[in-house]
């Protein structure tokens, strides 16, 4: 017969990978979060080109990011499934064009995945694998071109200065969801247009209404800088 200990330390170990496993799947949607590379570089701090060169003056993705209704959210869910680059070799060239990094120094985007992965990514790994994950962030570009949206209504990128209702008007009308603008300051303290969030559902494959958005603030009205 089994030792009081070693039955211990059986119910030990299931409960660590119970809680991993409840942890990796108990969120209620995502956060799809896309960042426009002017307002990341016009800022007091540096920015870096990736080492494939200056990225298109597009929006790129941040990030896809489980979320729970009550505005908390997981993350680094499951030590034991780090990024592996091999995973989304067929992807690279597309990560490259619609998620690139711009932290310095410069690089090929894998330490920028393999963060959003590990914190976030993980936590969706019962609906979507490494794989699936980065697909699902990739289609959702597809879906929601910001920068279209924005110039279509006559918000162009090129340091000048709009209503905050209208850059979230402009959005909604293309888009058919409810955005959240997530503004930062630039050299000269103005507020601009930094990040676009769109609420998605917990299957990663459809935008959805919600009115859970992180907290912060734009003035009414926001620059929009050139890249």
């Amino acid at each position: 017969m089994e030792s009081k200990n070693s039955i211990l330390v059986k119910l030990l170990l299931l409960l660590h990978y119970l809680s991993l496993f409840c942890a990796s799947q108990d969120f209620d949607f995502f956060y799809f979060v896309q960042q426009w590379p002017g307002s990341y570089c016009d800022t007091q701090k540096n920015c870096c080109y990736p080492t494939s060169g200056k990225p298109e003056a597009d929006f790129g993705i941040h990030g896809l990011w489980p979320n729970y209704n009550d505005g908390s959210y997981p993350s680094n869910c499951d030590p034991n499934n780090p990024f592996n680059p091999s995973q989304i070799s067929d992807l690279s060239s597309s990560l490259q064009n619609n998620w690139p990094t711009l932290a310095c120094p410069s690089g090929d985007g894998m330490t920028f995945w393999s963060h959003e992965w590990n914190k976030h990514g993980t936590c969706s790994e019962s609906v979507l694998k490494q794989h699936d994950y980065f697909e699902a962030a990739l289609s959702l570009r597809q879906k929601a071109n910001i920068l279209k949206a924005l110039t279509s209504a006559g918000i162009e990128p090129n340091g000048g200065s709009y209503s905050l209702s209208s850059v979230k008007g402009a959005i909604k009308d293309a888009i058919g969801f409810t955005p959240y603008i997530q503004c930062n300051v630039d050299s000269s303290g103005n507020s601009q247009l930094y990040q676009v969030y769109l609420c998605v559902n917990n299957s990663g494959s459809d935008f959805i209404e919600c009115s859970v958005f992180p907290h912060g603030k734009c003035g009414s009205d926001i620059q929009f800088p050139s890249f």
